[in-house]
């Protein structure tokens, strides 16, 4: 079921996706070679628990940690492990959910591990300049198509890179994961007309080999068969995801990280709105 919020639920959203924000801005600083995956999971954990929040994927469909951490040729929903040491050049993704009085968000970054190659950056900027465009194709009368055709058009005619098809973003609130499905590939002016007040997450996840497809792999792990997704040929993946309010003035985001620069037209001002 899609729900449309009031404005005191997307100030609720709001607070939720700012410490969210907040965490993956305190995560720049964490992330450097030598730490293992499980550093950062509790990190992440005493970071938003501290100041009054949750990590709510965290028991969601019996899955056992706050985040998902995958690193390199793993596209996503990877868990945290103790044995897994990050190095100088990788590229680790992120994603979490946050429960803040209730309220949802979800949100994901790619961060590169020390230095890491020029191809390597541009696969990041180009993911997360895919969600951007993507986003800026949610505004009201628009269709969920117009978001996932200007993604795919741009990874993979563009750039040359896969535009992974098997995981989509989502609605969100007063779960974290709701209607609508949001692919990040699709057609212009198909699918569900987007409408005020819907809050959905944008997250593509681009492969540099150029396959769109996944390889589905369990956790090597004798106390935990979790299913994780990963590239097709070990090449390197990115994703970046925000979750965001569709308005009459456009897609405001609420897990935003600083700096802002470049990114105003994107924050939020529901205090001047009303019910």
């Amino acid at each position: 079921m899609i729900t449309i919020k009031f404005v005191r639920e997307l100030k609720g959203m709001q607070a939720s996706g700012h410490l969210l924000a907040t965490m993956f801005e305190a995560l720049r600083d964490v992330i450097k070679p030598g730490i293992s995956t499980w550093d950062i999971e509790e990190f992440c954990q005493e970071f938003v628990s501290s100041r009054g929040g949750r990590l709510s994927e965290q028991g969601f469909e019996g899955y056992k940690y706050g985040t998902c951490i995958s690193v390199n040729d793993e596209i996503a929903h990877n868990i945290p492990r103790k044995n897994v040491f990050l190095k100088e050049g990788d590229l680790v993704k992120v994603d979490a959910t946050c429960n803040l009085n209730g309220y949802e968000s979800d949100s994901c970054t790619t961060y590169g591990v020390g230095q890491i190659s020029e191809e390597d950056q541009h696969l990041m900027d180009v993911t997360k300049k895919a969600m951007y465009m993507g986003i800026d194709q949610a505004v009201v009368g628009n269709r969920i198509g117009d978001i996932g055709a200007v993604i795919q058009h741009y990874v993979e005619d563009e750039e040359g890179y896969g535009d992974v098809r098997e995981l989509i973003g989502h609605g969100i609130q007063p779960s974290i994961h709701e209607d609508p499905e949001v692919p990040h590939w699709g057609k212009a002016g198909h699918g569900l007309r987007l409408r005020e007040g819907m809050t959905i997450t944008v997250e593509p996840m681009v492969e540099a080999g150029g396959d769109w497809r996944i390889l589905q792999k369990t956790v090597d792990d004798p106390n935990d068969d979790w299913v994780f997704y990963a590239t097709p040929d070990g090449s390197k993946s990115a994703q970046f995801e925000h979750t965001f309010a569709i308005t009459k003035d456009g897609p405001k985001i609420l897990t935003l990280q600083k700096p802002y620069d470049g990114l105003e037209k994107y924050i939020p001002h529901f205090d001047e709105m009303e019910d």
